[in-house]
C-alpha cells in the first residue's frame, strides 16, 4: 500500500484518538484484521427486530395492531433522541432550535397520518375478539409517550386543569404527579381509587417519571425557548415550528388516535368500552384535556377553541 499524505494524516488522527484514550493504536489496528465486514442486517439488527411480535391469539390482523404499535415506540424513541439534542444544549441557536423542531413535527406528521393503517387497515370483527386478550393492558401505558410530554413544556401545563390553581413551581413533584391531566382516566369517578391499569403503570415507571419530572423541569422545550434572546423569540420560523408540534401533538394526532378508536370501539361489536377502562371519550379529546405546550404562542380565541371539531 502506497503511503500518502492523506494516508499518513489518518494515521496521525488515529495515534492522537487512542493516546487520548490511553490506548494503543497498533493493538486496535490489528483487530481490524479479524473484523468480520459490516452486513445491512448485523448493523439494524433485523432478525432481533422481526422476532419481536408475539401473538396472543390466531387471529391474523392482531400482527399489524403489535407491528403498528412497535413502530410508533420507534417513532417516540426518535422524537425523544431530537428533543434531547435541544434540551441538554447549553445555549442551542435559533436556526438550531427550529430545525430539531421540524424534525419531531416531522416523526409527529408520520404518526398522525400513520392511522389509516389502524382505521383501516384491520378488520373490525377480528379487532373486537383479539382486543379482549390485551384487557387491562392499553396504550395509556406508554412511557415514551409521557417523557416526551415532560420534555416537551413546564409541569403546569400537564396538570389537571381543574387543580392548576393549586400547584405551583414549588409543589412536590409527588403531589403533582397525582395530579396529571392523565391520572384521571386511571380512577374510579365516584370512590377516587385508581384502576389495576394505572397502578401497574406506576409500578413499571413512577420512579422514572418523577425524575425525568425534575430533570425537566428548566431544560424542557419551552425553557429553552425562553432561555434564547428576546429577539431570536420572535423569530417566525421558529414560532411557526413551535405552534406546528403543539397543534400536531396535542390536536391532530389525539383527534387522529381518537378516531381510530371511535370506529373500532363504537361499532356495536363488544361493550364500548376501553381495554384500560378509561372514560376514552372525554380522556382522549383535547378540548377535554385541554393539554397546551405552548399556552403563550396562541391567542385567546385559539386557546378558547382548542380542540373544537
Amino acid at each position: 500500500m502506497e503511503i500518502t499524505n492523506n494516508t499518513k494524516e489518518i494515521l496521525e488522527n488515529l495515534e492522537q484518538k487512542f493516546q487520548d484514550i490511553n490506548q494503543k493504536t497498533e493493538t486496535h489496528l490489528e483487530g481490524l484484521i479479524w473484523a468480520k465486514p459490516i452486513t445491512y442486517w448485523d448493523y439494524i439488527q433485523t432478525d432481533a427486530l422481526l422476532n419481536l411480535q408475539t401473538q396472543r391469539t390466531t387471529l391474523p390482523d392482531e400482527m399489524v395492531f403489535i407491528m403498528y404499535h412497535q413502530v410508533n415506540e420507534l417513532l417516540f424513541k426518535m422524537i425523544l433522541w431530537e428533543i434531547n439534542q435541544i434540551t441538554n444544549h447549553q445555549k442551542p441557536q435559533t436556526d438550531f432550535f427550529t430545525e430539531r423542531l421540524m424534525r419531531i413535527s416531522r416523526y409527529f406528521d408520520m404518526l398522525t397520518q400513520s392511522f389509516d393503517i389502524m382505521g383501516d387497515g384491520m378488520e373490525v370483527a377480528q379487532y373486537m375478539k383479539f382486543r379482549n386478550t390485551l384487557t387491562p393492558a392499553s396504550g395509556f401505558q406508554s412511557a415514551q409517550y409521557r417523557l416526551i410530554e415532560f420534555a416537551s413544556t413546564d409541569l403546569i401545563n400537564l396538570i389537571d386543569y381543574r387543580f392548576r390553581a393549586t400547584i405551583d413551581r414549588n409543589t412536590p413533584y409527588e403531589h403533582a404527579f397525582e395530579h396529571l391531566y392523565w391520572q384521571a382516566a386511571g380512577k374510579d369517578h365516584h370512590t377516587g381509587e385508581k384502576s389495576f391499569l394505572i397502578l401497574e403503570f406506576e409500578r413499571k415507571y413512577k420512579a422514572l417519571f418523577l425524575r425525568e419530572m425534575e430533570q425537566y423541569n428548566t431544560i424542557n422545550l419551552w425553557q429553552k425557548f425562553k432561555q434564547l434572546p428576546e429577539s431570536d423569540q420572535k423569530n417566525p420560523e421558529l414560532i411557526k415550528a413551535m405552534r406546528h408540534y403543539d397543534h400536531t401533538v396535542n390536536i391532530t394526532w389525539v383527534m387522529g388516535h381518537l378516531n381510530a378508536a371511535r370506529k373500532y370501539i363504537d361499532s356495536g361489536q363488544g361493550s364500548g368500552e376501553a381495554t384500560g377502562g378509561s372514560d376514552w371519550k372525554k380522556y382522549m379529546h383535547p378540548k377535554y384535556q385541554r393539554r397546551i405546550f405552548f399556552p403563550e404562542l396562541w391567542t385567546a380565541e385559539e386557546l378558547k377553541n382548542w380542540g373544537a371539531e
